[in-house]
């Protein structure tokens, strides 16, 4: 049982180097949701293995094996490894929890800031304009979708680039990029090794949104340049933006502005990377899901109902 458990555990620091992988071999869009997903299922699944090391625990201790009806003696692996691999479960729970609530609660500040500065700005449609002088510019999750920039990012750019920066934080909101950014901010707090991924994610991201304007505009090289200039404008730019609000400024620019200047290029196969990361989610569920019918026989076996 310990050794299944520990896969959903190791799983994860696997994910970095294939996400990264992911990026460069299929397009923006599809490496967007194939790295969310399997961040978001390894994130389950190393809970779900802490969890079951915190019952082990649990039940080792007197009080917890009279609470659970236990006539006797739950069978583990040595106590030497159990209760150590308890109680930094417990820690790692306590951490985890504990900086979730915290970047929730920022978070939430932060999109109400933002929601309520889109108020008081003059609206067209879905664009927002607010007056300020720091450039910015990002597109805001809510009801209804919002395109909020600023007057000072307005003027450091030209028509033409003004509307390839309205096509890309549109692509944003039309592609629902804000789930996939929260879901890896959630998935960097349940296992550490995940915390790069949410990178990787967040440039997944951009790049699909840079290739969804370049189609938008019809123009790589404009998108590329607007792209520049809007990033260039928002270095230093101070704005009540949450962090799952996608913004052309975001990632590494010069890395995106590269790939919109060279020729599209047909995806390289991603068959194998995909098969990966497949695989990769499949052997932690597996391994979870065998993990806990293990701990529950034993559970059985140790409250009598079951023959070991």
């Amino acid at each position: 049982m310990t050794v299944l458990l520990l896969l959903p555990l190791l799983l994860p620091f696997a994910l970095p180097a294939l996400a990264r992988r992911t990026l460069d071999r299929l397009a923006p869009a599809a490496a967007l949701r194939a790295v969310t997903v399997c961040a978001v299922v390894l994130a389950g699944c190393s809970l779900a293995a802490l969890g079951a090391f915190v019952l082990v625990g649990l039940l080792k201790l007197p009080l917890f094996a009279t609470l659970g009806e236990l006539v006797h003696p739950l069978r583990t692996a040595s106590d030497v490894l159990v209760v150590p691999a308890a109680a930094a479960s417990v820690g790692v729970l306590a951490v985890g929890g504990w900086t979730l609530v915290r970047s929730a609660l920022r978070q939430g500040r932060a999109f109400r800031a933002a929601r309520t500065q889109a108020g008081r700005g003059p609206a067209a449609g879905d664009l927002c304009v607010v007056d300020s002088p720091h450039p910015d510019a990002y597109a805001l999750p809510g009801r209804p979708h919002r395109i909020v920039v600023t007057t000072a990012m307005l003027r450091s750019l030209d028509g033409p680039e003004r509307e390839a920066l309205f096509a890309h934080e549109r692509a944003h909101n039309e592609g629902g990029h804000h789930y996939f950014l929260a879901a890896a901010e959630l998935a960097a707090h349940c296992h550490p090794a995940l915390r790069p991924v949410r990178e990787t994610i967040r440039l997944a991201a951009e790049r699909a949104a840079d290739e969804a304007a370049a189609a938008t505009v019809g123009d790589r090289r404009l998108t590329a340049r607007a792209i520049a200039r809007a990033a260039l404008a928002g270095r230093a730019a101070r704005s009540p933006r949450p962090p799952f609000a996608a913004a052309a400024i975001g990632g590494p620019v010069p890395q995106r502005v590269q790939a919109l200047l060279d020729a599209p290029r047909v995806p390289r196969s991603g068959r194998a990377i995909t098969a990966l990361l497949v695989a990769c989610a499949a052997v932690s569920c597996l391994a979870s899901v065998t993990g806990a019918a293990d701990f529950h026989h034993r559970v059985e076996v140790a409250q009598g109902e079951e023959s070991p």
